[in-house]
């Protein structure tokens, strides 16, 4: 591959574009595709939250800000510069592959867009089938209990990574627009997947006790780890795909392949400690809910979960007693003296 190298079909070639650099990255250079999705969602979201408000319904502020900050990091990554130059540039390509799995779906997660959808719709008539039965259904099937499983989710998240890049596939997909944009979407499902059931506010078929969350989410570490520090580390150029930077760049495929390295390795540190954050507060928030349900019970039914175990402690304390007596009553006794006749 020349370092003139053509763009594939539908993209500038990489001699055309000036060297990278912050302004390039940010250039607006919108993907027709990934804008009309993103405000295809915006739109849908907005719609939701308007119903539910013009219904007399309350939809906090701070989930609304989230999935239209998720959607805007996803335009950012998908029609900008960062775009254009991922195809050409193995650095910019894992800013797009680490944003687009541990970073973007932080903000559409808390979105909380799926407990939304149900929310705004409207319940179908007997023996109807509409979108929020749809959804139900979908959420309650077999295959989202298998998506949403950390049998699952874990290892697609690590072979995203093993599988993709220390094999021919990658160079494969990069050979195509589909391809590139097929990677793009697969690395937000991904992420959408893993943090689903680890952090998420939505319904899931499968969530699993605070602690648990923590160890899957501590699961992938080292693997993100150790995937980082071996492209970092690396002495050759793997990916013929980014083989041949244009010289005018000024900087070298092995070089440019030893940052993506350390910006994978960077991206499995920061989003960790963010989620543990997130776990934390609804960890806590969950336990006052769980104290606030158990006062309200206490206060319906006079506390009769504590009357009712005061009442063991005393039928446990009522039959020692009563053992205890048994058990004194039972001491051998001495025979009574007759008394002695007297002559």
């Amino acid at each position: 591959m020349a370092s003139s190298m053509s763009g594939m079909p539908g993209m500038p070639a990489a001699g055309t574009l000036p060297p990278p650099g912050i302004s390039a990255y940010l250039t607006w250079h919108p993907d027709a595709f990934f804008l009309a999705a993103s405000i295809l969602a915006a739109a849908l979201y907005l719609f939701g939250v308007v119903r539910l408000h013009r219904r007399g319904d309350r939809w906090p502020i701070g989930r609304t800000l989230s999935f239209l900050a998720g959607l805007l990091v996803f335009v950012g990554i998908t029609c900008t510069g960062l775009n254009e130059y991922g195809m050409y540039l193995f650095s910019v390509h894992m800013i797009q592959h680490m944003m687009l799995s541990m970073v973007d779906p932080l903000f559409l997660l808390l979105g909380a867009p799926i407990t939304l959808a149900l929310r705004a719709a409207r319940p179908a008539g007997r023996g109807h089938t509409g979108p929020r039965e749809v959804l139900l259904a979908l959420l309650h099937s077999r295959f989202a209990k298998v998506v949403s499983s950390p049998l699952f989710t874990l290892p697609l998240f690590v072979v995203s990574l093993y599988g993709l890049y220390f094999t021919s596939l990658f160079d494969a997909l990069m050979r195509s627009r589909v391809g590139h944009d097929f990677m793009l979407v697969h690395f937000l499902m991904v992420g959408l997947l893993f943090f689903w059931p680890v952090m998420g506010v939505d319904p899931a078929p499968h969530r699993s006790p605070y602690v648990i969350r923590i160890l899957e989410l501590f699961a992938v570490m080292p693997f993100h780890a150790f995937f980082g520090i071996a492209i970092m580390m690396s002495t050759s150029v793997f990916e013929t795909a980014f083989a041949n930077p244009p010289a005018n760049w000024g900087l070298t495929a092995l070089s440019d392949q030893n940052t993506a390295g350390s910006i994978a390795w960077g991206f499995g540190e920061a989003p960790t400690i963010v989620v543990l954050l997130v776990l934390f507060v609804q960890w806590a928030k969950s336990d006052r809910r769980e104290a606030k349900r158990k006062d309200r019970k206490a206060d319906r039914d006079g506390d009769q979960e504590l009357v009712d175990y005061n009442a063991y402690l005393a039928g446990l304390a009522q039959r020692s007693g009563h053992t205890d007596g048994v058990a004194a009553g039972t001491q051998p006794r001495v025979p009574a003296q007759e008394p002695v006749a007297e002559a």
